[in-house]
């Protein structure tokens, strides 16, 4: 059996599958990101998962794409944590911006694929190996157009009073949060970039309202200013995105890409469906070395 997984930093998309790609179970649980969780996190909090206890003993190949996970050193954090729950499975650990790109292929040609989440990046793929040109930098000093920014820019625009009144009348109402205790939140307790991008659905009740509109519009042109206007011959080449951010508000998203004379390629909500149907084509066929 096969466990795969796409992770944000906020949940994770899971499924498990029989050597023939056929699925058996599809559950969600806690995300895992290297760069906030442990090993001994990972393994706790996955060995409390219903689905996960009831199969991880025939779990024979392990294939997990997170947030985060974007060297040898944070991989193996990632490993050791799967390794502890899945005793009898070759663990494989990678990017969520290659799971990015599996589950955004049309065809085997060139393109750029972008997640807009709770974070925010974007790779370039030239039909064989994936690039990233321009690093993410996390949600302190990056994360350009995500939730986490998104959530940011709500909170300051509240606590500045620049926020417009009826606006600031249904925050206060929504999430009840005083000063002391979202800069509790954000400087003092762990995975602030989560509780930031809990915001975002704020931004979603109003995203017809002018102010939540220029508000989330000018961090997709920031992203794409950074993050995706930095590929050579990028005018030419479909541009694709994942992620809650990216679905909810594509119309947004496509203006911007309008307005910069960029091409739209898919805007897909979860990355999951695709994951499973390029594992299918590209690993499962060969079922030999998944028994």
């Amino acid at each position: 059996m096969i466990y795969l997984a796409e992770s944000g930093s906020t949940k994770c998309d899971a499924v498990i599958l029989d050597n023939e790609g056929q699925e058996i179970s599809r559950f969600q649980h806690m995300g895992f990101n290297p760069y906030f969780h442990s090993s001994q996190l990972i393994s706790r909090e996955l060995s409390m998962v219903r689905e996960v206890n009831l199969y991880a003993d025939k779990i024979t190949a392990v294939y997990f794409y997170g947030a985060g996970c974007s060297s040898q050193s944070l991989n193996a954090i990632v490993e050791e944590g799967l390794a502890s729950v899945f005793k009898n499975a070759k663990i494989s650990v990678d990017h969520d911006l290659l799971a990015c790109v599996y589950s955004t292929l049309e065809e085997e040609g060139p393109c750029v694929s972008c997640i807009l989440g709770t974070g925010s990046n974007s790779v370039y793929y030239d039909g064989k190996k994936v690039n990233e040109e321009v690093p993410a930098l996390g949600y302190v000093l990056g994360d350009e157009g995500s939730a986490s920014q998104i959530g940011k820019k709500l909170i300051s625009s509240f606590l500045y009073k620049t926020m417009p009144l009826d606006l600031s009348e249904d925050f206060a109402k929504t999430f009840d949060s005083t000063k002391d205790s979202i800069i509790s939140n954000v400087y003092a307790r762990p995975n602030a970039n989560v509780y930031l991008g809990k915001f975002a659905p704020f931004a979603d009740k109003h995203k017809n309202n002018p102010f939540i509109k220029d508000l989330v519009y000018q961090g997709f042109k920031e992203f794409i200013d950074i993050h995706v206007l930095c590929y050579k011959n990028i005018h030419n080449l479909p541009i694709h995105f994942v992620g809650s951010i990216a679905y909810h508000f594509r119309d947004l998203l496509k203006s911007a890409l309008c307005d910069a004379n960029l091409k739209l390629g898919k805007i897909v909500q979860k990355p999951i469906d695709g994951l499973i149907q390029y594992h299918i084509k590209h690993i499962f066929t060969n079922s030999s070395s998944l028994k």
